[in-house]
């Protein structure tokens, strides 16, 4: 098991490379899209121009806080097709700091392992529950779209109406204990919908690649029932 402290003073110098409005901008531009970025794109998103959205995205890579990939614009390959653009996309990699310095990823982990190792089940439903009862209590006042938000879910709606999370905020620990946070991540949503009076089985498990592991399927619309006038008996 990984004991140590996280990055330290040298994660503090990663994080400060967002300070810069700009650089902030672009991540922030990078990290909402699907699929990589190119300098030009990201430029025009946020409104300066491509060497400096170059400088500033290069940065972002330096501290890694972005991957860097590259590929021709669809549909061009070949002979006369150019070089690979450089591209950007949000990295998988976890940057946190504190100082002095505090770890509580450590913590996270000794608990993971307790609740895995009781076989009686009687801890994993506590944590359950634990974890309903904080959905509704982070619920808020807002939708659910905003309490999806402060819990750093980065709910994003499809053409049906579904909404997906584009990010895991227990990443690192889902990879180790896949079954425990998918199942904790589902109690703590179902709990936000029930606090916002909605079906809590609208959070169903459905894991995807690069995506928290619970879709919030689309409200059903209930069909409007016309008055039925009933003509009095003579």
């Amino acid at each position: 098991m990984d004991i140590g402290v996280g990055g330290g003073l040298d994660a503090v110098a990663g994080l400060s490379s967002l300070d810069d409005p700009a650089r902030r901008r672009l991540y922030e531009y990078v990290a909402s899209r699907d699929k990589p970025v190119a300098r030009d794109e990201a430029a025009t998103a946020v409104g300066i121009s491509r060497t400096l959205a170059a400088y500033h995205l290069d940065k972002l890579a330096d501290a890694g806080i972005l991957a860097v990939s590259y590929a021709r614009p669809p549909g061009r390959s070949g002979p006369g097709a150019g070089r690979p653009t450089k591209r950007y996309t949000r990295t998988q990699q976890e940057l946190s700091a504190s100082v002095p310095p505090r770890n509580y990823g450590l913590l996270a982990r000794l608990l993971a392992q307790a609740v895995t190792a009781d076989t009686s089940g009687a801890v994993a439903s506590a944590v359950a529950a634990a974890a309903r009862k904080a959905g509704r209590t982070s619920a808020g006042d807002g939708g659910v779209i905003d309490s999806l938000c402060g819990s750093g879910y980065e709910p994003a709606r499809t053409a049906a109406g579904d909404i997906e999370l584009r990010n895991c905020p227990f990443h690192q620990l889902m990879r180790e204990y896949p079954e425990l946070v998918c199942g904790l991540n589902l109690e703590l949503i179902q709990g936000m919908l029930e606090a916002r009076g909605e079906r809590p089985s609208r959070a169903v498990l459905a894991p995807r690649e690069d995506r928290c592991c619970v879709v919030v399927r689309a409200a059903q619309r209930r069909a409007k029932t016309r008055p039925v006038h009933r003509s009095k008996a003579k």
